[in-house]
């Protein structure tokens, strides 16, 4: 049966692990060649463990294993000359690009808005926002330019969508992905780009999952009350994103544009 993405090709960030490894494998498994690139080093504020080389031959193996192509970089999302280079390469091996997933980002510190350091505020807003705006500057030239249309998808967050204490750089990242991803819908529209973001409540990756956050929800038990999900269920699985992400940028959301698309559990509305 012919997959949904079948002959497109998907730019990645943050394809290492997490969600952005779910993404390349869902799309593969709908027919698209990937082009797909991480830090694979640690960031200097982040306090959990950042994916590494061998994480992104990891999603490199399991995408080959699917009978799709795949480009793979070491890059930064905040060093645009290396992401329009990875994006010029993915060009020359597959023809043409279809789809965005803007996926990279992480959480730092975990504390009060006037305790966050410039040096986190700084480096947190450089990942998760300016890297995003690097990334789909990069892509979108060579969307243009092929006339295919496409999607741009841009992983915001539930934190996105209100304002959640102890969270501020994160929080701020994550509001201002939803009006870059608006002045781009209509931007993009002449060209037959949609453009949306997706706003998971908590996944279950390593951004969740580690001692510092763990070691802070044990200290504020109030804290972690704010994040419960109405439907049961603690945490997302990649793959619930990934879905979304599928569903946007097939044929079956031809018409989607503009939409902060919740996958929540309902968190957002609680």
């Amino acid at each position: 049966m012919t997959g949904r993405l079948q002959g497109k090709v998907a730019l990645i960030s943050g394809a290492a692990r997490g969600q952005g490894r779910a993404h390349a494998v869902r799309f593969a498994q709908e027919g698209a060649d990937i082009i797909a690139f991480d830090i694979c080093d640690q960031l200097a504020t982040a306090p959990y463990p950042m994916a590494s080389l061998d994480d992104l031959k990891e999603t490199q193996r399991l995408v080959e294993a699917l009978g799709r192509g795949i480009v793979t970089a070491e890059a930064d999302v905040r060093d645009g000359a290396a992401v329009r280079s990875l994006v010029a390469a993915g060009v020359r091996e597959f023809g043409r690009l279809d789809i965005v997933s803007a996926n990279a980002g992480f959480m730092s510190c975990v504390s009060n808005t006037w305790s966050i350091t410039e040096e986190q505020w700084t480096e947190l807003i450089g990942v998760n926002l300016t890297g995003v705006w690097k990334t789909v500057s990069a892509a979108i030239p060579a969307m243009i330019e092929a006339g295919n249309g496409g999607s741009i998808v841009i992983t915001s967050s539930a934190a996105g969508t209100k304002g959640m204490a102890n969270l501020a750089h994160y929080v701020t990242s994550k509001h201002g992905l939803v009006g870059l991803m608006r002045t781009l819908a209509n931007e993009l529209a002449p060209h037959a780009i949609r453009v949306n973001t997706v706003h998971p409540s908590g996944v279950r990756t390593k951004m969740l999952d580690n001692d510092h956050l763990h070691d802070f929800m044990a200290a504020h038990p109030e804290w972690v009350a704010n994040l419960v999900n109405p439907l049961p269920v603690d945490l997302l699985e990649p793959e619930d994103v990934s879905n979304a992400l599928v569903w946007l940028a097939s044929e079956e959301g031809r018409y989607v544009t503009g939409v902060a698309l919740p996958v929540d559990a309902g968190f957002t509305v609680k």
